[in-house]
C-alpha cells in the first residue's frame, strides 16, 4: 500500500469516527420539555428556566420520559422544608430520649416491690417533716395556754398587759400559722409524689412485660 492509499484510508476512518461519534452524542442527549405559564409548549436540549417554576419532563431521543424534574422550591417552601426537617430531627431525638429514659428507668426499679419501696422512701420523708411540725404546733399551744393564763390577770383590760406577753401572743400565732403551711406543702408534695410514682408505675407495667416506649412522653418523670 503507498501513501497516499494509506493517507485515504486514514481519512475514511476520521470521517467514519466522527460520524460513529456524533450517533452516541445523539443517543446519549437529552430533551427538556414542559408548559410554560403562558400555556405555550417549551422544548429544549438543557433545563429550562422559563419553568423553573413547574414541572418539565425530561425525555429520551425516543420521546420516552426519563425523569419529571420538579419545580424549583420557593423560599418559603425552602422554610417549611427546613422547619419539616427540624421537627422531624426533634421527633428522633425525642424517641431516642425516651429509651434511654426507659432504660434508666428499669435499671432504677427492676420489679413492683423496687418501685413500691422508692415511694414509701420519699413519701417518709415528707411525713417526717409534717410530723416535725405537729409536734412543733404543740409545743406552741402549750406555750400559748402559759400566755393565756398570763392574760388573765389583765381580762378587764387587755391594754395593760405586758409588751411581752402580748408580742407572745402575736409571735406564737405567727409560728403555728407557719407550721400549718408547712404542713399544708408537704401534703402537696406527698400528692405530687403519689401522682408521679402512679404514673410511672402504670408505664414500668408496660416495659416489665417487654413493650418498647411509644413515644417521648410515656416515661418522662
Amino acid at each position: 500500500m503507498n501513501t497516499a492509499q494509506t493517507l485515504r484510508r486514514a481519512r475514511r476512518l476520521a470521517t467514519l469516527a466522527l460520524l460513529g461519534g456524533g450517533q452516541v452524542w445523539a443517543q446519549q442527549s437529552a430533551i427538556y420539555t414542559c408548559t410554560d405559564a403562558q400555556g405555550r409548549r417549551i422544548t429544549s436540549d438543557r433545563p429550562i428556566a422559563a419553568c423553573i417554576d413547574r414541572p418539565q419532563r425530561e425525555l429520551s431521543n425516543s420521546g420516552a420520559t426519563l425523569r419529571v424534574i420538579p419545580p424549583t422550591p420557593t423560599a418559603a417552601e425552602r422554610d417549611a422544608q427546613r422547619a419539616h426537617e427540624r421537627e422531624a430531627a426533634l421527633a428522633r431525638q425525642r424517641a431516642r430520649d425516651a429509651i434511654r429514659r426507659d432504660q434508666v428507668l428499669l435499671t432504677r426499679y427492676p420489679d413492683a416491690a423496687t418501685h413500691d419501696l422508692e415511694r414509701k422512701k420519699a413519701l417518709a420523708q415528707t411525713q417526717a417533716v409534717m410530723d416535725a411540725a405537729e409536734q412543733r404546733i404543740a409545743q406552741l399551744q402549750a406555750e400559748r395556754k402559759a400566755l393565756n393564763e398570763e392574760m388573765e390577770f389583765y381580762r378587764q383590760n387587755p391594754a395593760k398587759a405586758p409588751a411581752r406577753v402580748r408580742r407572745g401572743i402575736e409571735d406564737n400565732e405567727q409560728a403555728q400559722r407557719d407550721q400549718r403551711h408547712a404542713i399544708a406543702a408537704q401534703q402537696e408534695e406527698q400528692a405530687r409524689i403519689n401522682a408521679r410514682f402512679d404514673a410511672e408505675a402504670a408505664h414500668l407495667k408496660t416495659l416489665w412485660a417487654g413493650a418498647a416506649p411509644k413515644d417521648g412522653e410515656a416515661s418522662r418523670p
